[in-house]
Order: structure tokens, then C-alpha cells, then sequence
């Protein structure tokens, strides 16, 4: 999803990313993301070369195309990096205490215990108070995601899993294949929940998705429903699209959210 304005310089290292008019703490936070995510058994990610203020340096990736093999071990591995956890529902990566980005935009941190509450206030009205603002989705289209938040928010899918330590910004673009296996980068990392990664793999389209998932739970067992539960892990990039990308992304988070209200309770009330 980034879709900030860069592009490849000369530096004979590795791929050259600069950009003057960078927000302070752009690149740096790319970089601690990756870092963060370099787990012993996990995803692989890009290595940083070098780094300064409007400038990164990333290690060059030889692309292969992708494989049901590869696919499985990049599922598992992914396991791997979620497990490693996180301090809370959207902290940043440990020892980065600078700003969070998805795409061009800010990412806002948070340090909550409850996922419903962090997801709702966090990664889904603060873009979409955006998209209400610039005509990406209507007022009345935006009554179905309030609605669906307001849910989210009071716990109805909180399942007790802790924070994991998540990519957060896992469309395929983010994905390189390499020979080695798969490679990430720009990343948004932080606490969130695991299946938030996997929805936003099968948002936009990943090579050998199936593969990816049984690869994922032959490591680690995801919580029954998790595929009905897609939509609902898919409101936030969705509502980042709509801040900026226009009404199309409007209709599919207002479905999305329709989709969301249908979901039963994590833990239904008792009688």
C-alpha cells in the first residue's frame, strides 16, 4: 500500500529510496519495522544498508516466481514472526518511538489491551473520518462501518489472543520471492492480530493464497471462523483506500462492514 512518492537512485549497494520531502522519521520507521520483524524462523526482511533522513538503502532482491513450496514456508514462517509478539494492541516496534506510516499516511500507536478497542479507534475511524472528508465514501455509506465499529469496539470479536507482532501492510506487493523464499518489506509493523496480515494477503491478490494458509496453520491453529472473519480484518486498509483512492474503495468498505454486522459474537452473552 505504499504509495509514497520515491524512487530507485544510484547507489550500486542495493535498492536507493529517497525523498526529500519525507515526514520526519519516514524512512527510520520503515527501518525499525524491519528489524522488528527479523525474527530467528520468520519472514525474512529486506536488509537495511543504509539509512538517514529522507533516505534508505535496502539490500537487493532477486525475484523468482513464486511456488506452492515457497507459498507453504512463507506461511509458516509467518507464524513464526506473528508469534514473536508485541507490547500491546498497536505498539510501535520495540526501541522505535517515532512516528508509524502506512503508505504515505500516519499510522497512529496505541498501547491498548483489547484488540476491538484498538482496531475500531485506531486503524478504522481515523481514516475514515478522512474518507467521509474527501468524498471517498458518503455519509450514509459510512453508517454501515460506525455500525460495524461500533461492535468491534465493545468486544465482540476479541477471541483473548495477545498482540502479535504483525507486518501490517501485507498486499503481494510487499511480498518479493526470492530463491531463498519469500523477503518483505514496507512494512507498517505493529501489535495487532494475526489473521489482520492474512486478510490483507487475500485483499488485493497473493500467489498461491491456499498454500499460504496451510503452510500458516502447520505451525500455528487459527481460531474457527477465521475466513468468515476476513472482512472485518480487512475495514482498516480499506479505509485507508477510501481516504485516498476514491469511491470504489467507499462501496467495498461499506460491504465490508455490511459483512462485518452479519459476524456472530467471539462470545455470545449469556442467557
Amino acid at each position: 500500500m505504499n504509495d509514497f512518492v520515491s524512487s530507485p537512485g544510484g547507489d550500486p549497494r542495493g535498492f536507493d529510496k529517497r525523498h526529500h520531502g519525507a515526514p520526519s522519521g519516514f524512512f527510520e520507521a520503515e527501518a525499525a519495522g524491519l528489524a522488528w520483524l527479523a525474527i530467528p524462523g520468520g519472514v525474512r526482511t529486506a536488509q537495511v544498508l543504509d539509512l538517514e533522513p529522507g533516505h534508505i538503502v535496502l539490500e537487493t532482491i532477486d525475484e523468482v516466481p513464486p511456488s506452492r513450496p515457497a507459498a507453504r514456508a512463507f506461511g509458516a514462517e509467518l507464524s513464526v514472526t506473528h508469534s514473536a509478539g508485541a507490547a500491546a494492541f498497536g505498539a510501535p516496534p520495540d526501541n522505535w518511538s517515532g512516528p508509524l506510516f502506512i503508505g504515505n499516511r500516519s499510522l497512529p500507536s496505541a498501547y491498548e489491551s483489547d484488540w476491538g478497542v484498538f482496531y475500531a479507534r485506531y486503524r478504522v475511524l481515523p481514516y475514515l473520518d478522512i474518507a467521509v472528508d474527501v468524498g471517498g465514501i458518503t455519509a450514509r455509506q459510512a453508517e454501515a462501518v460506525h455500525a460495524a465499529c461500533a461492535r468491534i469496539e465493545a468486544g465482540d470479536f476479541d477471541d483473548g489472543a495477545p498482540p502479535a507482532r504483525i507486518h501490517g501492510d501485507l498486499w503481494t506487493g510487499n511480498v518479493l520471492w526470492s530463491a531463498d523464499g519469500v523477503v518483505l518489506i514496507d512494512p507498517a509493523a505493529h501489535g495487532g492480530h494475526r489473521e489482520t496480515d492474512l486478510a490483507m494477503l487475500a485483499l488485493f491478490g497473493c500467489p498461491y493464497l491456499e498454500e499460504i494458509t496451510a503452510g500458516y496453520e502447520s505451525a500455528s491453529r487459527l481460531v474457527p471462523g477465521w475466513r468468515a472473519r476476513t472482512p472485518l480484518h480487512q475495514l482498516h486498509p480499506l479505509a485507508v483506500h477510501a481516504a485516498g483512492h476514491g469511491a470504489a474503495y467507499g462501496r467495498a468498505l461499506e460491504q465490508a462492514a455490511e459483512a462485518v454486522l452479519e459476524l456472530p459474537a467471539a462470545h455470545p452473552p449469556a442467557e
